[in-house]
C-alpha cells in the first residue's frame, strides 16, 4: 500500500504520533475533516482537469474548422449569367511589313598593354589591444 509516496510503516508511525498528540477523542474529528479536505481537493482537481480538456477541445475544433474545404454549388442564376457572357469582337489590326535592316561591321581596334604603376608600401599604425589580449601580444 503506497499513498502519496508513503508506505505502510510510515503511515503507522504518523497515525501513532497523531494519536499521541491529539488524543483518542479528537482523532476521529481530525480524520473526518482531513477526509473532507482531501475529497474537496480531488473534486477541485477533477473539475480543473475537465475544464482544461474542454477548453483544449474547443480550441482544436476552432482551429480545424477553417481548414476543412467544402464545395458549395453556385446559385443557378449566377451560373447562367457566367455561361451566357457576350462575345466580344476583337479589333482587326493591319500592319505593314517591316523592312530588314542591314548593319555595317565594326572596325577592330587593337589595344595596347598598360604599364603598371608601382607604389610605395603603406605603413599601418598599431591597433589598440582588445580586452582579451595582453599588451605584449598586440605588438608582436
Amino acid at each position: 500500500m503506497n499513498i502519496f509516496g508513503i508506505g505502510l510503516p510510515e503511515m503507522a508511525l504518523i497515525f501513532t504520533l497523531a494519536l499521541l498528540v491529539f488524543g483518542p477523542k479528537k482523532l476521529p474529528e481530525i480524520g473526518r475533516s482531513m477526509g473532507k479536505a482531501i475529497r474537496g481537493f480531488q473534486e477541485a482537481s477533477k473539475e480543473f482537469e475537465s475544464e482544461f480538456k474542454r477548453e483544449a477541445e474547443q480550441i482544436e475544433r476552432i482551429v480545424k474548422e477553417p481548414m476543412q474545404a467544402t464545395l458549395e454549388e453556385p446559385d443557378p442564376p449566377a451560373l447562367a449569367a457566367a455561361t451566357e457572357a457576350p462575345e466580344a469582337e476583337l479589333p482587326i489590326v493591319q500592319s505593314e511589313p517591316v523592312e530588314s535592316v542591314e548593319s555595317e561591321p565594326m572596325e577592330s581596334v587593337e589595344s595596347e598593354p598598360v604599364e603598371s604603376v608601382e607604389s610605395e608600401p603603406v605603413e599601418s599604425e598599431p591597433v589598440a589591444a582588445s580586452p582579451e589580449q595582453k599588451p605584449e601580444e598586440s605588438l608582436g
